[in-house]
């Protein structure tokens, strides 16, 4: 099917500001998901003009240089079209074939007919004509041997992808080469046989989905545009879980595998954590014991057990902090906050370019300011040297404020803070660094993504609650 000028701006349209997959796209319109995804790239590579569909006329040195960054450089023919702009991708694959056909040359077609009597008769006519047949099995035998590995790559590509394809989207995948390689589903299905590694389905199985209509999309539909509504309103960081939370918030009751299977479907998946800042400087002599943890001694079996206490009875009775870096082109901001274990909010936070001693009494003052009748309260970090300082721990003694440390090394005595930090950096950071074009723009992100966590970020282990109503509810009910 071939799409006019307009039919294309909307298909984009549809994918950027209304979030559709490309599957969607696909069977909404009658075209091959792998078209879409070229238009789109397309687009974002040379703006929007670029789907107008102009006659171009490219020189056999255009077409040498293209051809030799995928067979020499070995870059992908994808990658090589949007760059160079064409208007598809199977412009460049149909060059290739055209180029190992000639004998890798590029040979400018000529125009009519040629002359009458131009060929010489005779033998030598004879023998011109089997060198040219000897000639076309042996480009025929090397075009099978590229369009093989093509496939082979293809194919291999779905199982590093998502681990084990699924045969539905391997059936998606031979489609596909059927109109990028122009070959018949047999020479696709023999090559995909060839090697033993690669997913396999059989010719019965590729029909079969071929024809075969997702019940899902019928039966589900509303539930769909539900999920993807929640999805899009939280910036892609819910996953399964909190979309199965909001939705039952929200008066919708279905099953979580069900959600799960949808979610796949649909392309959603929840952003996952990478490397932090660390603190430590080294032993001052002012480390004290970690007051989270009790030792288990079983005399039967003669082993011993280290059994973390990460689980108190109301708010105020843990305190935790550690300080976290965040780093952009335009310099570094350190983040320091207190969070309560009991309901997992931010009680306080600072964030500073650098991550002095005025950082963590900062953030202190602002947390002991706010929260009255905190003696016996157990306030937990790391070794870092803020909380090694004299005066840091005179501050903690004078609220009667009893203070813990992890152990050296172990990050997991401390593991709430670092799970808080690699949710907040994988929900609104990572990915986004070169968004922000200032310190202060960041800044503003990190205060207004804390404000979201405590007030409308709902969590499991709170039931379906925010950080805020469960703190809110303990502190009525104390």
């Amino acid at each position: 099917m071939k799409l006019t000028y307009e039919q294309k701006v909307q298909i984009y349209k549809e994918r950027k500001y209304k979030h559709k997959t490309f599957r969607e796209l696909s069977l909404k319109y009658k075209i091959r998901k792998s078209n879409i995804q070229y238009m789109c790239q397309l687009v974002e590579r040379w703006g929007i003009e670029k789907l107008k569909h102009t006659w171009t006329y490219y020189s056999p040195e255009f077409k040498k240089a293209a051809i030799d960054r995928v067979l020499i450089q070995h870059e992908t023919i994808r990658r090589t079209s949007v760059d160079l702009g064409l208007s598809s991708d199977g412009m460049l694959v149909n060059w290739i074939r055209e180029y190992i056909t000639n004998g890798y040359t590029v040979i400018e077609r000529e125009k009519g007919r040629k002359p009458h009597g131009s060929e010489e008769a005779g033998g030598s006519s004879e023998r011109e004509r089997s060198s040219a047949q000897r000639e076309c099995r042996a480009s025929q035998s090397e075009r099978d041997s590229y369009d093989t590995e093509l496939i082979l790559k293809k194919i291999r590509r779905l199982s590093c992808e998502k681990g084990k394809p699924e045969k539905e989207e391997i059936a998606q995948a031979v489609t596909e080469l059927r109109h990028e390689v122009k070959r018949s589903v047999d020479f696709i299905m023999k090559a995909i046989a060839s090697q033993p590694s690669p997913p396999q389905i059989s010719r019965s199985t590729y029909y079969y989905w071929l024809n075969h209509k997702d019940p899902d999309e019928a039966k589900h539909s509303g539930l769909m545009k539900e999920i993807r509504t929640i999805y899009t309103k939280n910036k892609k960081r819910y996953g399964y879980r909190r979309i199965v939370l909001q939705l039952r918030n929200n008066g919708i009751h279905v099953n979580h595998k069900t959600v799960k299977r949808l979610m796949k479907k649909m392309d959603l998946y929840g952003l996952t954590p990478r490397a932090k800042y660390k603190s430590y400087k080294g032993d001052f002599h002012r480390t004290v014991p970690n007051k989270l943890m009790h030792k288990e001694v079983d005399t039967v079996n003669h082993t011993t057990k280290y059994i973390r206490d990460f689980k108190p009875e109301t708010s105020n009775c843990i305190w935790t902090t550690d300080v976290s870096e965040f780093h952009i082109a335009a310099g570094k901001l350190y983040l320091s906050p207190i969070l309560d274990l009991f309901d997992r909010s931010i009680i306080s936070y600072n964030i500073s370019a650098s991550p002095d001693f005025s950082q963590t009494v900062d953030m202190l003052g602002k947390a002991l300011a706010a929260n009255n009748h905190l003696d016996g309260l157990i306030f937990h970090s790391d070794q870092g040297w803020q909380y090694q300082m004299a005066q840091y721990q005179q501050i903690l003694k004078e609220r009667k404020i009893v203070q813990s440390m992890s152990r050296k090394g172990n990050c997991l005595d401390n593991c709430i803070m670092e799970n808080f930090f690699g949710k907040m950096k994988n929900e609104m950071f990572y990915g986004h660094e070169y968004e922000f074009k200032s310190l202060d723009e960041l800044k503003e992100a990190m205060e207004k993504y804390i404000a979201y966590y405590n007030t409308e970020r709902i969590q499991a282990r709170l039931k379906g609650l925010t950080p805020c109503e469960a703190r809110s509810q303990a502190l009525k009910s104390n």
